[in-house]
């Protein structure tokens, strides 16, 4: 896949992305919170005046020059302000708590949409393993960045506004107060910003480490073969040292940080004794009344306490999340992989004309091939055609590139060099769906799902009817009975400790994997050295199977064991990276030979004839 360069994401450009995901999750409840937000931040704003309203009202009963009736219907005004206040201070703090979970679901549909758009190689790029980290990351600061923001606009700026005209309809100079306690603590969370979003390039692959090998010590994975061989100490290690050095990250940015801030923090407070003494000044100059005076003095105080939260509050979150944010978008504006054409090239040869592949830069898989040049690559200058309704089986020792040859085949990676043809059409040409299509596979490394025997072998198709007699037939083929002893409750038995179910031995759950390559319908089915965890004489039977059912549709084997090969219309013989021979199995072993060679040193594995 062809790289791009990340974009940086300035905090506007950020949001304007972020929004219209997150309102898809729940458009009224967002609509209804921008609404009450902008009403919030005015009700403090008339809160304030309504004080100085009940002052000035009960300094004039006071003085007789007005009645206790005005006074009392100011104080009625100025109590109505306080609790329409508080109403839509708890509705503000009541909706993200709602639609937290439908928008964070929304934002996870993202990255998964994304990764399924992205070529499949980007699995062995670490960059790219890095890059899906910190969207997942991201993902999780992104919610509360969007809602920070909203409050920003839709809140903070209109109370600012209107505080900042308030003040400046008393005395210009006063309106100065915003600015004054403003500025030192923007430019505070500026450096933090910037700081943390270092921090997060940074630690995003160390903290792959130690989330990996905290794994290693406690999954159920890991755990009997760590307690067993004693290595739980050793991955302890790696563990403390690959934290300490996480920690060691954030405590250089947040030193940074915070000793800024504090330096911003005492121009903040000076300035605030400033304007403390300009309302002071403008009292005895008698510039504003007593009540404007009162009003005043405790919304600077308000003022105060409101921008600190803004600034050291949203502001200061937003700039701790701001590169994992920029990660999540520049993961969204990766490169996604070409091929416009979504109707499958149907069911014909595939041919490869001069392929050659390498893997990205930093990671190499086991069956990475020789040199070409300067690059390391795992399959070099091949030319193959498989033919419609042919049997290929693919041979040779680990690192000969036969399972990248597969991946090439059925198009889930595209030829660094040359190119594959499925029944004409380029592989670069198609889309994954359509690659995909007609296209059956069972990996040496299959998955084991936590969910019954049927949805476990049905998971392709999951919502087409399938009669159990089907089901039967699939499973035989895969050598496995939902009648045994293993599946308790038939094909619903629950394959996983986890959730009440049961646990299966490693040659059963690969049967299922098995029949589960063999429930997908296919013109094209794959097995990708499927067989480990079985022994040679029941993969014999299980090839054979395999090849009943493959008559008439094209299909490849790959296997270290070569006394199951012999089913195969023709034998491909692969050596550091290269095709080194081709043919039937009795041509091929009538001349001397790679075949030759790895059939002799297994042949004492198999006979002639099977056992009874």
């Amino acid at each position: 896949m062809r790289t791009q360069k990340k974009k940086e994401k300035n905090i506007v450009g950020a949001f304007g992305r972020l929004l219209p995901i997150m309102m898809k999750a729940s458009p009224f409840l967002f609509s209804c919170s921008i609404v009450l937000s902008i009403f919030h931040g005015f009700s403090f704003g008339v809160e304030t005046m309504m004080q100085q309203r009940f002052f000035d009202r009960a300094v004039e009963a006071a003085g007789g020059s007005a009645g206790l009736l005005q006074a009392f219907g100011a104080l009625a005004l100025l109590g109505a302000a306080n609790v329409a206040c508080q109403v839509l201070n708890g509705v503000a703090n009541f909706l993200p708590g709602v639609v937290e979970g439908k928008a964070g679901a929304h934002l996870s549909q993202a990255i998964q949409k994304k990764i399924a758009r992205l070529d499949p190689v980007i699995f062995e790029d670490t960059g790219k393993l890095d890059d899906i980290n910190k969207a997942e990351q991201g993902k999780n600061e992104a919610f509360w960045f969007v809602f920070d923001m909203l409050a920003i606009l839709t809140f903070y700026i209109p109370y600012f506004a209107f505080m900042g005209w308030y003040l400046f309809s008393l005395k210009p100079v006063l309106a100065l107060s915003i600015v004054i306690i403003f500025v030192p603590t923007v430019l505070a969370q500026l450096v933090r910003m910037k700081a943390f979003s270092h921090l997060e390039d940074d630690s995003a692959p160390v903290r792959r480490e130690y989330e990996y090998y905290e794994s290693c010590m406690v999954d159920r994975e890991y755990f009997k073969e760590t307690r067993i061989l004693g290595g739980f100490f050793f991955f302890k290690k790696l563990y403390q040292e690959t934290l300490a050095c996480l920690q060691e990250l954030k405590f250089k940015a947040t030193m940074k940080s915070n000793l800024f801030e504090l330096l911003m923090r005492v121009f903040t407070v000076a300035g605030y004794c400033g304007i403390l003494w300009l309302l002071y000044d403008a009292l005895m100059k008698q510039e504003v009344t007593v009540g404007a005076f009162a009003a005043v003095f405790n919304s600077i105080g308000m003022l105060y306490s409101i921008m600190e939260e803004v600034v050291c509050g949203h502001i200061s979150s937003m700039a701790r999340g701001a590169g994992a944010i920029r990660n999540y978008l520049n993961f969204l504006d990766l490169e996604e992989r070409s091929g416009e054409r979504t109707e499958a090239p149907g069911w014909g040869d595939i041919v490869l004309e001069n392929v050659s592949f390498a893997y990205p830069a930093g990671e190499k898989p086991e069956d990475a091939g020789g040199e070409k040049g300067a690059v390391k690559y795992a399959v070099k200058n091949l030319n193959l055609t498989l033919h419609k309704g042919e049997t290929l089986a693919v041979v040779g020792e680990n690192g000969s590139g036969k399972s990248t040859l597969i991946r090439l085949l059925c198009g889930l990676y595209l030829p660094t060099e040359g190119s594959v043809k499925k029944n004409g059409v380029d592989t670069k040409t198609l889309a994954m769906k359509a690659l995909t299509a007609d296209t059956s596979a069972v990996f040496q490394k299959y998955q084991r799902y936590q969910m019954t025997m049927r949805e476990n072998v049905t998971i392709s198709d999951a919502e087409k009817a399938c009669e159990e007699a089907q089901l039967d037939a699939i499973c035989a083929l895969a050598g496995t009975d939902s009648q045994d002893s293993a599946f308790p409750k038939g094909y619903e038995t629950m394959l996983s400790r986890e959730f009440d179910g049961v646990d299966l031995s490693g040659g059963q759950w690969q049967r299922l994997a098995i029949a589960r390559g063999f429930y997908r319908s296919h013109d094209l089915i794959i097995l990708d050295e499927p067989t480990a965890a079985i022994d040679p004489y029941e993969e014999t039977r299980i090839y054979n199977r395999f090849a009943e059912i493959s008559r008439d549709k094209s299909a490849v084997i790959v296997t270290h064991r070569l006394g199951s090969v012999r089913l195969a219309d023709r034998i491909l013989v692969m050596k550091d990276g290269e095709a080194v021979q081709l043919g039937a199995h009795g041509e091929l072993i009538a001349r001397e030979g790679e075949y030759k060679r790895l059939y002799e040193a297994q042949e004492q594995w198999y006979s002639e004839k099977e056992p009874e």
